[in-house]
């Protein structure tokens, strides 16, 4: 079984150097090679899609041609050309839009490499080696497990990160309860089981409203006037006309909003972890329903709130938490589960969101309307 496991690096300046030229490398990797196809197809329609093994060839006459991209860790470059024909592969099956060329102004910067030989391992708690760049501090879970491979990541505030996919072999399983749930996702609350447990639904980016929106108006202002410094120097035909990357004003207010926004979002993840290893925990099948968030966010006046509850995040963490611990994760179709009465079946109709309970007129149950949908999902997911 695979895992991730993402630990907090901390790179001297050296090491920041050539972890930030390697991501100059394999974007340069990726633009020559997306390049390369896209022309060889315009210019023969009937030519064949060269796939991972013949590009990491071509790879070769690459690094002839440009030198310096043998300082860069060989993995990477590699996996960066395996990495497009996937991204192809999805395109000709019509599972993703034609891959784009990638810009070194992305805030999120990241490139993957192989283990091979040992050449990635952690040395205790503190400490980890990696390819091209030696030993570096960390912060973080120790393991001792196979490493397969290690993403390097550079977060939009600065932060490097690198992400290990390790190969347990022995898993802790949680101790079988015999019990089932059925969980509804709301919006007033995140989750409500049909156990009548509601786990309400926190609005972590109206907390740090204020705070982020006050950078975010300094923010557009320092952009408003570096973009004027900009095209006057364009306009005097300044021979190394100055970037936005080098008004330090607004850096410091980019670096300030992307910390607000990053501590929001793991704010949520903190809590949705938290949620779903206690429900994993106590539950042997858990039954879900299968939400199409995409239809939901037209509603314009709920589109922010449902973005915030990250149901899809949920979703996910159930679907590997279910799958390390040895419990069942069943997803069914929510169709008429809030209309439905759990007790006889009986069809009430739809009910306006403002309706949070109702009377069954056939067999008088009261029901609470997160509830009864709860109830109804886990009797779908029991058959």
């Amino acid at each position: 079984m695979y895992q991730g496991l993402k630990l907090r690096i901390y790179p001297n300046l050296e090491q920041q150097k050539q972890i930030v030229e390697n991501f100059g490398a394999t974007r340069f990797v990726w633009n020559q090679m997306l390049d390369m196809q896209s022309k060889r197809y315009k210019n023969n329609k009937d030519s064949k899609f060269l796939n991972g093994f013949a590009m990491n060839f071509l790879l070769r006459q690459l690094k002839t041609e440009y030198p310096w991209l043998k300082q860069a860790e060989s993995t990477s470059l590699q996996d960066t050309c395996e990495t497009l024909a996937v991204a192809f592969q999805r395109f000709f099956k019509k599972l993703g839009g034609y891959p784009k060329f990638k810009s070194r102004k992305f805030p999120k910067q990241s490139f993957k490499s192989k283990c091979i030989n040992n050449n990635v391992r952690l040395i205790d708690n503190h400490y980890l080696k990696l390819p091209k760049l030696g030993i570096m501090k960390y912060r973080g879970k120790f393991t001792d497990d196979k490493i397969k491979s290690t993403t390097i990541q550079l977060s939009p505030t600065g932060k490097f990160y690198c992400v290990l996919l390790i190969e347990c072999e022995n898993q802790t399983q949680f101790s079988k309860t015999n019990k089932t749930v059925g969980l509804d996702m709301g919006i007033a609350d995140l989750i409500i089981t049909s156990d009548a447990v509601k786990y309400p639904t926190i609005r972590f980016d109206q907390i740090l409203a204020k705070k982020k929106h006050y950078w975010e108006k300094r923010l557009a202002r320092r952009r408003l006037l570096a973009q004027k410094e900009i095209a006057w120097d364009k306009h005097n035909k300044v021979v190394e006309p100055r970037e936005l990357a080098n008004f330090k004003n607004y850096t410091k207010a980019k670096q300030m909003v992307a910390k607000y926004s990053e501590k929001i979002a793991n704010q949520r993840k903190d809590y949705l972890h938290k949620i779903t290893i206690g429900l994993v925990k106590d539950y042997d099948k858990i039954v879900i329903e299968d939400l199409k968030t995409n239809n939901m966010i037209k509603n314009h006046k709920l589109a922010r709130a449902i973005a915030n509850q990250s149901w899809r995040m949920l979703r996910l963490m159930l679907e590997y938490k279910c799958k390390w611990y040895g419990k069942v994760l069943s997803v069914v179709n929510p169709y008429k589960t809030s209309q439905l009465c759990f007790n006889c079946g009986y069809d009430d109709g739809k009910h306006e969101l403002d309706i949070r309970a109702w009377t069954c007129p056939q067999c008088h149950t009261q029901l609470d309307r997160d509830v009864n949908a709860s109830k109804n999902i886990l009797k779908l997911g029991l058959g």
